[in-house]
């Protein structure tokens, strides 16, 4: 049986994701998105699944950045599930819900969610937490505040809460995608729809030379290479120093896509593989950080 580190605790969007893809293994709950990294670096699991993007927040820059500056991992799959965002309140405060003195919950549903905390609680605090599962269970275990969290229905289960408002995210289309991280490369295979093959990579362009960024993007656009991603990143070594993370539409081949890199490295950039990997749906899962 294999260890999959996700960010807990039980009842996270990313627990609901883990134990579709993988029912038959182990789960192990960390505190923060580095620690699951760590975990598998440290030989305590064999993989970890940790969000990368959702369509209403952008990119969980967290992950990036511990991939790039500390974790040397290797992307091995890509999932993607939908995401249900609902208002959790304890049963003792079902009736007075619009009351709640503080709405808990990671800082991506928070924002997922603005237009709905602006309309119903204008002027109410919103707390950060390391999760939403960890924002339900400070719910639970508080029962005397009017307090309430943003999580999704395994939360709900998991730690007794009252579904005051379902559904309270601002875009009815939110999904979010996580990554499967492994020390190795060893290449996973889901029961799940496929979305195709990916290829993800970060360059670090040379300093300061004028149109270098232009020149290495046109190398994937003279082969036909299609790009589903392109941001950049502080590279932490002063301002306006930034590495780019790029995602190409198609996995490792033996011609196109290493031609490519060979062309980049040629103007002087720096290009390291993060994965070469297929990409899943998890069904309807109810999933988020």
């Amino acid at each position: 049986m294999r260890k999959i580190a996700f960010l807990g605790p039980a009842g996270t969007f990313t627990d609901s994701v883990v134990s579709g893809a993988f029912p038959d293994d182990e789960r192990i709950p960390c505190v923060t998105i580095p620690e699951c990294m760590d975990f598998v670096l440290e030989d305590q699991v064999d993989f970890a699944v940790v969000p990368i993007e959702n369509t209403i927040e952008g990119t969980v820059n967290m992950t990036i950045d511990h991939l790039f500056h500390e974790a040397n991992l290797t992307i091995i799959g890509e999932l993607t599930a939908p995401i249900q965002q609902h208002l959790l309140v304890h049963p003792n405060h079902a009736l007075r819900w619009k009351k709640a003195e503080r709405i808990l919950s990671h800082s991506h549903a928070i924002a997922q969610c603005h237009k709905f905390l602006h309309r119903e609680f204008h002027g109410v605090p919103a707390r950060q937490m390391t999760s939403t599962a960890a924002a339900a269970k400070y719910v639970n275990e508080h029962p005397e505040q009017c307090i309430a969290a943003i999580a999704n229905s395994l939360s709900a289960e998991e730690y007794g809460l009252f579904t005051a408002q379902a559904d309270i995210h601002d875009f009815n289309f939110n999904h979010t995608r996580f990554l499967v991280l492994s020390k190795t490369h060893e290449e996973l295979t889901f029961s799940l729809p496929q979305t195709g093959g990916k290829t993800t990579i970060i360059v670090t362009l040379p300093t300061d030379r004028p149109g270098t960024l232009h020149q290495a993007l046109a190398t994937f656009a003279w082969r036909n290479l299609n790009l589903t991603k392109i941001e950049s990143r502080p590279l932490k070594t002063g301002l306006g120093n930034y590495f780019f993370i790029i995602d190409v539409a198609q996995r490792m081949d033996d011609v196109l896509v290493p031609g490519a890199f060979a062309e980049i490295e040629a103007l002087g950039c720096r290009v390291q593989v993060l994965g070469s990997y297929y990409g899943y749906e998890v069904g309807q899962t109810t999933s988020k950080v």
